[in-house]
């Protein structure tokens, strides 16, 4: 077994890893057990009721948190060039086509988000292999494959973060940073969570959210109390 750091046991004596806290306390503890130097991520795992390998069952939406992620989002977008300037003008990092489609042949990834128009979309689905297993693929269900790519990159600097939930049922996304207040943190949660319930597949048989715990960069999980959650 591994040992035990002091730090990570002075985290543990500081909660009660078998309990489930409301919302509103998880969100408030997150601070007494991260102890990494930077500020860290917040992150939320969701696990569904759902079988991801049914096309019925996999959830998939983009919810816009109130206050951010608390992170710059680096973008590129990929389109022609009379959409060129519209993205500069939205504050995306990198715009172009052909030369960021041979970097990222190339291994550059040094990017968050993707957005593209669907009049590339033919040059940019030849990606899907580099991009697919890292999420970077632009989609149109999340809004990133759209010829409003100006709108796309403000909303994204915003707060918007797109989900999906993964083969083994579980949603995982970042939403805000460990610096955050703690009403902000459950405002993002809450955000999330609902939008995540609007999404329930009909298909979808019994229990839907199975589990809910919050975190930080490389510490425990606190465990949800579903039912203090409002609207799931």
């Amino acid at each position: 077994m591994a040992r035990l750091t002091k730090k990570k046991k002075d985290v543990l004596s500081k909660y009660d890893l078998e309990k489930e806290y409301t919302l509103q306390d998880a969100a408030s503890m997150l601070k007494d057990i991260t102890y990494t130097k930077f500020d860290s991520s917040v992150d939320i795992d969701v696990r569904l009721g759902v079988d991801p390998k049914k096309a019925d069952q996999m959830v998939r939406g983009v919810a816009a948190l109130p206050n951010g992620i608390g992170k710059e989002v680096k973008i590129l977008v990929l389109c022609s060039p009379d959409k060129e300037q519209e993205a500069r003008d939205a504050g995306a990092e990198y715009v172009g086509l052909d030369e960021y489609i041979t970097k990222i042949e190339q291994g550059w990834l040094d990017i968050d988000v993707i957005i593209t128009t669907p009049t590339v979309m033919a040059k940019v689905g030849k990606l899907g292999r580099v991009l697919g297993p890292r999420n970077l693929m632009p989609n149109p269900k999340s809004g990133t494959v759209t010829l409003e790519v100006g709108k796309a990159v403000k909303e994204i600097k915003a707060g918007k973060v797109d989900f999906k939930v993964d083969k083994t049922g579980i949603i995982h996304s970042t939403i805000g940073r460990a610096s955050f207040t703690p009403e902000k943190i459950m405002e993002n949660a809450q955000e999330i969570l609902n939008v995540i319930s609007k999404l329930k597949p009909t298909s979808a048989k019994g229990l839907y959210f199975k589990s809910i715990h919050l975190s930080t960069t490389m510490s425990p999980s606190i465990t949800i109390d579903k039912n203090s959650v409002s609207g799931i």
